[in-house]
């Protein structure tokens, strides 16, 4: 059952597509969709979990346990959809200092998974996990480690060993960047280019990506530069392909930076705050999300807790501030929109609640009230 949630004040004013083929035996009607919950374990929660989402009202229920695993927090879904693949945050794994990546097999007549194997990140703390889009190349950032790896992926979903690695060195100005934080990893939409969002050296390292091997080189110049402190944390890139976006976690920010696929170079159009003028006290932006269309942004905000609503310029790119509104709970680790666009989806890592929030497709708006369904340390959203 849901429990009713409202939007709180301010200081200072403060995908996938439907699922293919038929509908499987977990729905009760067309408007019903299937989606993962990475979680954080060692409290209660087990690992991934299988959701059923009724677009018609909002209404989350969980349908089971889809896989025990450690700690899997970043999930990513292959362009078929049989395929789920996951970053596990650990420490150590196989008795070395290494975070770990996972591939399972979907079924969604039954919502579980299937492990096909598991790989060792080569770094610590691996928080994030993506593929490119022909589904035979995932990569992973790892936190702790300061570094990033990529693995190539055979026609039954088995990961190889790391193909490409790279361990990054130096530091930034602020306490949070006493070393290299690979955070994000990011496939540019051709397909021809990867990227690593270094939350402690304030760059996104920029590498050529052959997706035949999933061999990656380093692009010449090989980062973009943020400013000092900013922590760049998170990427997205806009359907245009012209422009991109940076979620600077540091900073309290987000930079519009203009993609030149000839040159595999971003150039900064925009720096914009996420907290108010004046705002005082802790901030963490975490993650980012938009429309099909192109027209609106999204950024959760984590420490003082909310969402921040962006309009995009048709024109630029540039963005402009339309509203700061509840998250629904306390750090917002992660943040998805349903397929249709109507619904936007919060993990609330701290209150262990997954919240969801009416959305008005013509205007960008979220309602001022959501619904809030109980889970332990969510941490990643996939709808499949």
């Amino acid at each position: 059952m849901s429990t009713k949630i409202s939007r709180r004040g301010f200081l200072h004013g403060a995908s996938a597509a439907a699922v293919l083929g038929a509908s499987p035996a977990w729905a009760k009607h067309s408007g019903e969709r299937m989606l993962f919950v990475g979680t954080q374990t060692g409290q209660t929660s087990k690992g991934i979990y299988a959701y059923s989402f009724d677009e018609a009202t909002g209404e989350l229920k969980q349908t089971a346990l889809a896989a025990e695993a450690d700690s899997p927090t970043f999930l990513a879904l292959s362009p078929n959809h049989k395929f789920l693949f996951t970053a596990n945050e650990l420490n150590q794994y196989e008795g070395k200092r290494s975070g770990a990546v996972s591939s399972y097999v979907v079924d969604r007549s039954t919502m579980k998974l299937t492990k096909i194997n598991e790989v060792s990140a080569k770094g610590s703390g691996t928080c994030h996990v993506s593929v490119d889009h022909t589904g035979r190349c995932v990569f992973a950032a790892n936190y702790g480690g300061g570094s990033a790896a990529s693995f190539a992926v055979d026609p039954s979903g088995k990961l190889s060993e790391a193909v490409s690695f790279f361990q990054y060195e130096g530091h930034g100005p602020m306490p949070q960047q006493k070393g290299p934080r690979g955070h994000r990893a990011t496939v540019s939409p051709d397909n021809k280019y990867f990227f690593v969002n270094d939350l402690g050296l304030d760059e996104i390292h920029v590498y050529h990506l052959d997706a035949s091997t999933a061999k990656l080189t380093a692009q010449d110049p090989p980062a973009w530069k943020a400013e000092p402190g900013s922590g760049p944390r998170s990427l997205l890139f806009h359907p245009n392909h012209k422009w991109a976006y940076c979620v600077n976690e540091v900073g309290s920010s987000v930079n519009v930076l203009q993609w030149d696929k000839k040159k595999g170079v971003f150039t900064t159009v925009q720096l914009i705050s996420t907290v108010p003028e004046g705002h005082q006290g802790p901030s963490a932006p975490s993650d980012i999300v938009m429309d099909k269309k192109g027209r609106f942004v999204y950024v959760a905000n984590r420490l003082d807790d909310f969402m921040v609503s962006f309009s995009i310029s048709p024109a630029d790119g540039k963005l402009t501030l339309m509203e700061r509104t509840s998250c629904g709970g306390k750090t917002p680790r992660h943040i998805a929109l349903s397929p249709s666009g109507k619904w936007l989806l919060v993990a609330n890592q701290a209150t262990d609640n997954l919240s969801v929030f009416a959305r008005d497709p013509k205007t960008g708006k979220l309602a001022n009230d959501g619904k809030s369904f109980p889970l332990s340390r969510p941490q990643c959203i996939v709808f499949v």
